[in-house]
């Protein structure tokens, strides 16, 4: 069983001392008495039920305070291990679980323990009668059936589990004592919190065992088993509630870090709430197909729009089909503004003659750096149909100021790294952020960077310097909303919770998190299929700029005069 892979055995100096159990990747519970006197650079611990792990140093980094007597209470250690195991650990129960009200049918728990000649573990069955604590530290248990296996050292240490769901409810210490008493004494879960706070949270009361409690736990261990490549600060963030607290300083070593994060730190009514978004949006990520569909061959059609120099009133278009490596020019003019979109709708409507039959079209807008907002994907896609163009086919903008050649080579072999990279991560620009434009500049060009997120509109003065410095890094991928923050261009924002930016980028973040770059213009189009159904939905002004100078790449020659005025050409 997966779920006995957190079963550990305690060895010092090479002497199988007892059992213990994981219950957060780096740390193991057992008995006080099991590690007392054991020199620390003599403690091991490994994980009989993980194949191939290796027997992982430990130091006792806590205690119940223990005195060292038979009947004295706080028989609990805690370990700390050298680095963090891949094992999912422990779901701990109250006490209460392991107790019915019939007399006649108890509940059956299950001891693991490594007793001499088993050192490779075996197990044992008992059973609890009542939840009465004796002496306020522990709880008798009783062999299951009469002939069963006795308790004797070795066990010592070992979770006592529900034998149905696998959840601890209480840890061994003791035998009976007298020979052919099959019975011994457990430490609950209540007790061991109150020895070791940092258990608090760990163990939920009766009223807070919740199927999603139970859900997020099997959630994360899938993920952990399948090698999810996620980033858990932002999956909490994404999860997070307005009254949640923020995510540590240091982030979190792990998924099962924020796991045990969100079932442990959050309390009040919306507890609840944060563990249902947080498992549900794991599961949107596991959920994907076991084989990656192969990336889209894009045959773009680009409208290039350029100011005129005949006046604000013109504007200079020129629209180009791609297909079979080459390009080819579909119509120029210079048009009147009121003109604009019906020309746009007819050149892209004839380019459409160019493309292969049932290739991927997308439609890429190339535009000045002061049009950059404009919202070319809320044009009407054809006359007699106001159904926005960006919720009928994909469609993205460029930055006509990366047409410089150096540009295009930057981008060429950023894009060739992302060819590799198996989801977008988004690198955010928040509002109240106090980094300085070269510093962004300098996280932009790291080998993990990938998609820039803005959570206020490029005009925003607080983050138009951040602006420029991303598409002139060049980043290959930038997103934001047009609305953008509701502070962005009236006043500063210090960001953080209630901050429309921060929840633009909190919903990114969980959409786009297993999107392959190469995937991201179709994703965009779905969120924005969604947007033009729901009212109020948080992407309806989304706008995605995406620079793959290869989709545009003209093999055969120079290029076309319209594809001069291209930054992606």
């Amino acid at each position: 069983m997966i779920s006995a892979e957190w079963h550990a055995r305690i060895e010092t100096a090479g002497r199988i001392a007892g059992a213990g159990f994981l219950i957060t990747p780096r740390k193991v519970l057992t008995c006080a008495h099991v590690v007392s006197g054991a020199p620390q650079d003599t403690l091991t611990v490994t994980f009989p039920e993980r194949p191939g792990c290796d027997a992982v140093p430990a130091r006792v980094v806590a205690d119940g305070g223990w005195r060292g007597g038979v009947t004295d209470p706080g028989d609990l250690a805690v370990l700390e291990l050298a680095r963090e195991v891949p094992i999912a650990p422990a779901a701990l129960a109250p006490v209460d679980a392991a107790h019915t009200d019939r007399p006649d049918r108890p509940r059956k728990l299950l001891v693991y323990g490594f007793p001499v000649g088993f050192d490779e573990g075996t197990l044992a069955e008992y059973r609890i009668t009542a939840t009465q604590l004796l002496s306020r530290e522990w709880i008798q248990l009783e062999a299951w059936q009469p002939g069963g296996r006795p308790l004797a050292p070795g066990f010592s240490g070992a979770a006592v589990t529900l034998v149905d769901t696998g959840e601890v409810v209480g840890m061994v210490t003791a035998a009976a004592g007298d020979p052919g008493v099959n019975n011994g004494r457990m430490m609950p879960t209540e007790v061991m919190a109150r020895h070791w706070p940092g258990l608090e949270g760990l163990v939920p009361t009766s009223d807070h065992r919740s199927a999603d409690r139970a859900r997020l736990r099997g959630l994360v261990e899938r993920a952990v088993h399948a090698g999810l490549d996620c980033d858990p600060v932002r999956l909490y963030g994404a999860a997070a509630g307005p009254l949640d607290p923020p995510a540590p300083e240091e982030g979190f070593d792990s998924l099962w870090s924020a796991a045990l994060f969100v079932l442990c730190e959050i309390d009040g009514a919306d507890a609840a709430a944060t563990v249902a978004r947080f498992a549900d949006r794991l599961q949107a990520l596991l959920h994907a197909p076991a084989e990656a569909a192969p990336a889209p061959d894009w045959s773009p059609i680009l409208v290039d729009l350029q100011h005129s120099g005949a006046g604000d009133g013109q504007v200079r278009v020129e629209v180009s089909a791609y297909s079979g490596g080459r390009r080819h020019p579909v119509g120029s003019d210079t048009v009147p503004r009121a003109r604009l979109r019906a020309y746009v709708q007819d050149r892209i409507e004839a380019a459409f003659r160019y493309l292969t039959p049932g290739s991927d079209e997308l439609i890429a807008f190339a535009l000045p750096r002061d049009w950059i907002d404009l919202p070319v994907d809320r044009w009407a896609s054809a006359p007699d149909d106001d159904t926005p163009l960006g919720s009928v086919y994909p469609l993205v903008v460029t930055d006509q100021a990366r047409r410089r050649a150096g540009a295009r080579h930057q981008l060429t072999r950023a894009w060739r790294r992302l060819d590799s990279v198996p989801g977008a991560r988004v690198l955010r620009v928040e509002c109240g952020s106090p980094e300085e434009p070269p510093r962004l500049r300098m996280r932009l060009r790291k080998p993990d960077a990938c998609l820039a997120g803005f959570a206020t509109a490029p005009a925003a003065p607080g983050t138009r310097p951040h602006f420029d410095v991303t598409l002139t890094a060049p980043a290959p991928l930038v997103v934001w909303s047009r609305g953008g923050c509701a502070n962005g261009t009236e006043e500063a924002c210090a960001g953080g919770d209630g901050c429309a930016g921060k929840s633009f980028l909190d919903e990114l973040d969980a959409c786009v998190a297993g999107v392959p770059p190469a995937e991201l213009p179709r994703r965009i189009l779905a969120l924005r299929e969604e947007a033009e159904a729901e009212e109020g939905h948080w992407a309806r002004d989304i706008q995605l700029l995406w620079d793959d100078p290869r989709v545009f790449t003209d093999p055969h020659g120079a290029p076309a005069p319209a594809a001069a005025h291209s930054p992606v050409a």
